[in-house]
């Protein structure tokens, strides 16, 4: 054993061999790092993992860059404003015809191009105060993919690009319907509609029955 007298009564006097061990820890280490060494395939993948996790995230930069574009009009005295892409054009208001039987805000249908179009007055529907002289002549027709229908507004005054971090929660003023149907406010006051939910709601245009005595 190590550190016992040799026959002679002296210490052994071999000595450690430093240069083989460091060959046994250079062959292990060698052994260890290409079991760890992943395959071609595997590189693979891992890149393309981390190529799609970076296209996901946005930096805190484009965050706060980040826009939606919307078309902005007025409707009694107050800016709205609409996500563009559920607007599918602005008509003037032309021959319109009255239809029995339809909920109060349904102020009836025109034709546009041979296609019939329920008209809404969001005023009613949103119960907005109906002061002044307002001149309802503009129809923006809101259209997604099982429904479409026009918006009866005052005036359409621009398309623009609305910065999401501007927007801000609903005051808790506007309750009832109207707080449902909106997304939030700018700074500068347009209350910014939610299309997707105006175009989900089957009730805005649905003709009630009339019922046979």
């Amino acid at each position: 054993m190590q550190g016992e007298n040799t026959k002679s009564g002296r210490p052994s006097t071999a000595r450690f061999d430093y240069a083989a061990m460091e060959r046994k820890f250079a062959a292990a280490l060698a052994v260890i790092e290409s079991g760890w060494k992943p395959t071609l395939e595997d590189s693979r993948r891992v890149l393309a993992s981390r190529a799609q996790a970076l296209a996901m995230v946005q930096t805190p930069d484009e965050a706060a860059e980040a826009c939606i574009e919307v078309v902005e009009f007025h409707l009694a005295y107050e800016r709205y404003a609409i996500e563009s892409h559920y607007v599918r054009e602005v008509y003037p208001l032309e021959n319109l015809t009255p239809v029995p039987c339809t909920p109060p805000h349904v102020l009836g249908v025109v034709n546009l191009r041979g296609e019939i179009i329920s008209v809404i007055d969001i005023r009613v529907f949103f119960d907005l105060p109906k002061i002044g002289l307002p001149d309802l002549n503009k129809l923006i027709v809101l259209e997604s993919e099982h429904m479409s229908f026009g918006v009866l507004v005052d005036a359409v005054t621009r398309a623009d690009k609305i910065r999401v971090a501007d927007i801000q929660p609903a005051l808790p003023a506007i309750t009832g319907i109207r707080e449902s149907y909106l997304k939030g406010l700018t700074a500068d006051c347009v209350a910014i509609l939610d299309g997707g939910k105006l175009l989900s709601d089957a009730g805005i245009v649905v003709n009630e029955q009339v019922r046979e005595s």
